[in-house]
């Protein structure tokens, strides 16, 4: 079949042009990359372009400030992504003087870079003969080649790897592996493949058994937890000294949204029907503070995570009372100064649905 060599001709007529193609920069490749993890190309892209036009080298990033680099990657979501981008460019000037390291084993030793990236990596920016394994490639190579396992599961994995190890062009390991994965982005989709004009139909299991809907073979997805957030947006009483002013509180739990600022919250297992004496208790009970101004309820907004659905309402009250002091990373900004801050996606939206920025 010369399976490489007809993808990389397929490859070089049909790529797509994105801003770290065509080049060998491990910096930029490994920004890509890492960016691209749980994140489509067409909403990836402007975060590229914003990271290498902010930071245009790995020293400039490792200087940034977490707030700094976080408030960049607002919007973008899996924020430990942006936790260990900070983490690695730090290693990397520190410990090899700015310099990517030409070594995957190396190069999986740096945070936030696993047996994907690090081929990626290796293969693109050192030319070095390892496969990329993501879910293109497990969708080409299932369905062209027939291989049944579970793709996510332990015997799965290794198999795949195997297969796509012996598979991996030696000599030009960087074009294979974008090939594959471009092949796999465009052609062989996971939803309406375009067999019919896949230069593999004639060769390719799935469509000549019907399968091309039954693979890859995937173990059935978690079921989704259901979180229900209240958030108070708490204010100091109007005609006081701190009027205009707002509480933020900085997520440190190991929890979704690390080390984003997000407004006081109350987690509860189920949907409350609030009015004004529930919302009285629980800004009583959680923050001791009483004879609150009610001034907005909003809408409920519902963010999906992967394993979990976010189903938020924003509370915006006065209180004649500042927090206890023994609220620990609890600040008080200027309203005017939010847009300073990182927060998640779900209150930057509420923040613009209701005209507070």
């Amino acid at each position: 079949m010369n399976f490489g060599k007809r993808l990389a001709e397929w490859y070089q007529k049909n790529k797509r042009e994105l801003p770290w193609r065509d080049i060998n920069d491990p910096y930029r490749i490994w920004l890509s990359e890492i960016i691209l993890q749980q994140t489509r190309v067409n909403q990836g892209m402007d975060y590229y372009i914003k990271f290498v036009d902010k930071y245009p080298d790995i020293l400039d990033l490792a200087d940034a400030s977490r707030d700094e680099v976080f408030k960049l990657w607002q919007g973008l979501g899996y924020y430990n992504r942006a936790e260990n981008m900070l983490a690695t460019a730090k290693m990397v000037v520190e410990q090899y003087g700015g310099h990517f390291p030409a070594d995957r084993e190396l190069l999986l030793k740096l945070p936030g870079i696993g047996p994907y990236t690090s081929a990626a990596i290796a293969s693109i920016a050192f030319n070095l003969p390892f496969a990329v394994i993501d879910g293109n490639v497990y969708r080409v190579l299932s369905r062209i080649f027939g291989i049944t396992e579970v793709v996510n599961s332990t015997e799965g994995t290794k198999r795949f790897q195997q297969y796509a190890d012996e598979l991996v062009d030696r000599k030009q390991p960087g074009i294979y592996n974008q090939s594959i994965m471009e092949f796999g982005a465009l052609y062989c989709t996971p939803v309406n493949p375009d067999c019919h004009n896949c230069i593999f139909k004639n060769e390719c299991f799935a469509f000549s058994n019907g399968k091309v809907n039954d693979l890859p073979v995937k173990k059935p997805k978690n079921k989704i937890r259901n979180r229900f957030f209240y958030y108070f947006m708490i204010e100091p009483e109007p005609g006081s000294n701190e009027t205009a002013k707002v509480y933020l509180k900085k997520r440190m739990n190991v929890d979704i949204w690390k080390n984003l600022y997000d407004f006081l919250l109350v987690e509860t297992d189920h949907k409350l029907e609030l009015n004004d004496d529930i919302i009285t208790g629980m800004l009583q009970q959680n923050f001791k503070l009483e004879d609150p101004l009610i001034r907005l309820v909003s809408k409920e907004y519902i963010h999906k995570l992967t394993h979990q659905a976010i189903h938020a309402t924003f509370i915006q009250v006065n209180v004649n009372k500042k927090l206890d002091e023994h609220e620990k990373f609890v600040i008080l900004t200027h309203k005017n100064k939010l847009v300073d801050y990182p927060v998640p996606r779900l209150i930057e939206q509420f923040l613009s649905d209701y005209k507070i920025l």
